[in-house]
């Protein structure tokens, strides 16, 4: 991207939170939505939005809501921007979101587990207990010094 498609990308990512945030007034938009990252075409007439929507389950039912809102969200946004043109809308979800909460809860399952002694899992004791030879002979320590 350009440095002016960029520039747009950040203001969009402010205004939409903002807009989302605030709240809209559509039954099917439901939990904690997260505007992740915005792309805007070259010639600024276009920019797809990725979202988070945690918890998973009312992922699908909010982009159906997001979908209908982007009109309203976009005249929203206009009104705080000084763009020429402000861009048409496309939402869609964030799967890299999705997948990066699938590696907490996995990374939570493991250190929630209780940690099993080295002696369960077949380990030999140590090998001082084992060999008498191992065992430190008093005289040779007055030797070596």
């Amino acid at each position: 991207m350009s440095q002016r498609s960029d520039q747009v990308a950040g203001l969009l990512r402010e205004a939409i939170q903002k807009v989302i945030a605030k709240g809209l007034h559509d039954p099917r938009i439901k939990g904690l939505i997260t505007v992740t990252r915005i792309t805007v075409s070259e010639d600024l007439h276009s920019a797809t939005v990725y979202v988070s929507v945690m918890p998973e389950q009312h992922r699908d039912l909010t982009m159906h809501g997001l979908h209908a809102a982007a009109k309203h969200i976009r005249h929203q946004i206009s009104d705080a921007l000084a763009l020429r043109r402000t861009p048409d809308l496309l939402f869609k979800p964030d799967a890299a979101a999705a997948r990066q909460a699938a590696v907490l809860d996995a990374l939570a399952k493991v250190a929630s587990e209780p940690e099993t002694e080295p002696a369960e899992w077949g380990a030999e004791p140590p090998e001082s207990a084992n060999n008498p030879a191992s065992e430190q002979n008093p005289e040779a320590d007055d030797d070596d010094r």
